[in-house]
């Protein structure tokens, strides 16, 4: 037996470091990096970065083409950060909050020489984190023995990426009566890398053998909860579990993926913009992000742990199809969903619909 933390340990404790503002070291082939989250990044600890070496601002392909940066690495850009900028400046080049009101003036120098590998893995470890999609990255030698004079987490790379979403196991289950059906059972599913739990709503007692109804929601704090009207998420969830109801058996996946996989922060960021006149598209491109981060791997994973191999899938969203059919799982009907559309979430389901193929 081993007491040395796993790699999936070691990438749960250094997401919950970054959200902290501690850095973390990476290491791979013959060198190393400190890396900070842009978000969370103090300026004393920018200062203390600096006196390691040169840092640089790692920055998503969607941030830059904002900043009109050159992103050389196709999908991220290594931003020289001035010698005179401090926290605050690195905190407004990932933030996009107040772009139109305090635009940053340009232009910035991107890096073309060196590997951006630490680079790349510093913003893969942001988005995991839930955090804003940029990095501040200082190269080291001997990066070892620099995580354990100060009491850092070392990572080392597994290639120039984390290591993909570990994992799940079922914890427990137990029988939940509902108001749409008295025969329901909640599964707790747990990942193996610490990261956020997922749930699935068993109505009834659905044959194993058989196509099962079933709909993969992603968790929306506001819409499921608050009854928020930006959305159609709180209905849709409603309505699925009320057509299981009906007929008797189904299963609901709630999928702890917020905001498309962004985290509730970062929607709310995604709804300011909004308010700045950008579509929910341009919203996520302004933020770093993708137009959709989620990762609908689980819900095949958890549908198989459950023993489903063919479903029924309440969506509008034909890519949840298309994923299910590469995880080898026989998607036999779209059963579509279409429901709360309201004044207030017109312009974002035809959003949906023009710019992300939701069939509405």
């Amino acid at each position: 037996m081993s007491l040395t933390p796993t790699q999936t340990e070691l990438l749960a404790r250094a997401r919950a470091d970054l959200r902290m503002g501690v850095p973390v070291v990476l290491a791979g082939g013959a060198g190393g990096a400190v890396i900070a989250a842009a978000e969370t990044l103090a300026q004393e600890r920018l200062e203390d970065l600096r006196a390691l070496g040169r840092p640089e601002l790692a920055l998503t392909a969607r941030r830059a083409a904002t900043l009109k940066a050159r992103a050389y690495d196709g999908d991220l850009a290594r931003i020289v950060i001035p010698e005179e900028a401090g926290a605050a400046w690195i905190a407004a080049a990932a933030d996009p909050a107040d772009d139109l009101a305090h635009p940053l003036m340009g232009p910035f120098i991107a890096r073309r020489e060196g590997e951006a590998g630490f680079a790349r893995a510093a913003i893969a470890l942001a988005k995991s984190a839930r955090l804003l999609p940029a990095a501040v990255v200082v190269e080291v030698e001997a990066p070892g023995e620099l995580a354990h004079a100060h009491g850092l987490t070392l990572l080392p790379l597994e290639g120039s990426l984390p290591a993909a979403t570990a994992g799940l196991s079922e914890v427990v289950s137990a029988r939940v009566p509902l108001a749409v059906s008295e025969a329901g059972r909640l599964h707790v599913f747990r990942p193996e890398d610490g990261s956020e739990e997922h749930y699935a709503v068993e109505i009834g007692a659905p044959p194993r053998e058989a196509p099962v109804l079933a709909r993969l929601h992603s968790a929306c704090f506001t819409g499921d909860l608050l009854g928020s009207l930006k959305c159609d998420c709180g209905p849709q969830l409603r309505a699925a579990l009320a057509q299981m109801g009906a007929e008797g058996a189904g299963v609901l996946l709630y999928l702890n993926q917020e905001g498309r996989g962004i985290g509730l922060a970062n929607k709310m960021r995604a709804y300011s913009l909004q308010d700045q006149g950008f579509d929910t598209v341009e919203a996520n491109h302004r933020l770093g992000f993708e137009d959709d981060e989620r990762d609908f791997r689980i819900g095949a994973e958890i549908l198989r742990a459950m023993g489903f191999s063919r479903v029924r899938l309440l969506t509008n969203n034909p890519a949840k199809v298309a994923m299910l059919e590469r995880c080898g799982l026989k998607v036999v009907e779209r059963v579509p969903l279409k429901v709360g559309e309201n004044p207030h979430n017109a312009a974002y389901l035809a959003t949906k619909a023009k710019k992300s193929g939701h069939l509405l």
